[in-house]
C-alpha cells in the first residue's frame, strides 16, 4: 500500500475540481492505495459491485465477455480516470474485467461514498455523467463499426484510438505507450489474430508503422486516417 497520499494527486482532475482542500482530504482518508502488477484482474464481468476507483498511473484494459463467450475490448482506461463506477450506471455488479495493460497505481473508495459525493459536489456528478455517456457512446460507435465497417478499416481505427489516448512522439514517430499485441488489437476489432498479423506486417512494409513485440509506433500516421476513412485500401 502506498502511504502519504496528498491532494495534488486529484485535485486538478476535472471530477474533483469543485472540491476544497479539507474535502479533497476527507476523501484521500477514505482511499486504499493499491499497486497493482501487469496483467492482473482488478475486478471481473458479473461480481458484486462494491468499489469504484481512480487510475493514477498506467493503463487498464477493459474486457468484456459477450453471451457467445467471445472476449471484446471496448477501450482502454488511462491515467487520471475513474473506473469500476457501477453507480453511475444504476448496476449492481461490474460490467466487465479491468485488467491491467501495465504495471498500475489505484485508489480504491467503497460505493457508501458515491451518494454523498454526487450529492455534495455537483461537478463530481456532472463529470462523471459525461464520462458514462462518452463511454457509451464509443461502445455503439465500435459496434457500428464491427457492423459496417472492412476489417482493415476496424484495424486502423483500433491503433488510431490508442495512438490519440497513449501515443508520444518519438524521433521514429508516434508510440502506443503501452504493451500492446496484435491479439489485444484482434479483440478490440472482432477479427482475427492471423488478419491483424497480416495488416500490421504489410502496413509495416509500407512504412507506416513498425511493430514489435507489444510494441506499434505509426510512422505515417495519414495513411491509416485514409484507411480508416476508406479512402485508401491495404496492398497485398
Amino acid at each position: 500500500m502506498l502511504q502519504k497520499l496528498d491532494i495534488s494527486l486529484i485535485r486538478d482532475l476535472p471530477p474533483f475540481r469543485d472540491m476544497d482542500e479539507s474535502a479533497l482530504r476527507a476523501l484521500l482518508m477514505q482511499a486504499r492505495s493499491q499497486r497493482i502488477a501487469k496483467g492482473v484482474h482488478i475486478f471481473i464481468q458479473g461480481q458484486p459491485a462494491r468499489e469504484f476507483f481512480l487510475l493514477l498511473d498506467g493503463h487498464i484494459r477493459v474486457v468484456k465477455l459477450t453471451p457467445q463467450g467471445d472476449q471484446f475490448v471496448p477501450r482502454y482506461i488511462s491515467s487520471g480516470e475513474l473506473f469500476g463506477i457501477a453507480m453511475a450506471l444504476g448496476v449492481d455488479a461490474y460490467p466487465a474485467d479491468a485488467v491491467a495493460a501495465r504495471d498500475c497505481v489505484i485508489l480504491v473508495w467503497p460505493n457508501t461514498l458515491w451518494p454523498d459525493l454526487v450529492a455534495n459536489h455537483p461537478t463530481f456528478a456532472t463529470n462523471t455523467l459525461a464520462t458514462v455517456g462518452k463511454r457509451l457512446a464509443e461502445t455503439q460507435l465500435q459496434l457500428a463499426e464491427l457492423a459496417t465497417e472492412r476489417v482493415e478499416q476496424r484495424v486502423a481505427n483500433a491503433v488510431l484510438k490508442l495512438a490519440k489516448q497513449t501515443g508520444k512522439k518519438t524521433a521514429e514517430g508516434i508510440v502506443i505507450d503501452f504493451p500492446v499485441s496484435r491479439q489485444d488489437i484482434s479483440d478490440m476489432t472482432g477479427t482475427t489474430l492471423h488478419t491483424v498479423s497480416r495488416l500490421l506486417s504489410a502496413w509495416e512494409t509500407a512504412g507506416w508503422v513498425k511493430s514489435g513485440r507489444q510494441k506499434i509506433t505509426l510512422t505515417d500516421g495519414h495513411r491509416l486516417v485514409l484507411i480508416a476513412h476508406g479512402k485508401e485500401r491495404t496492398q497485398g
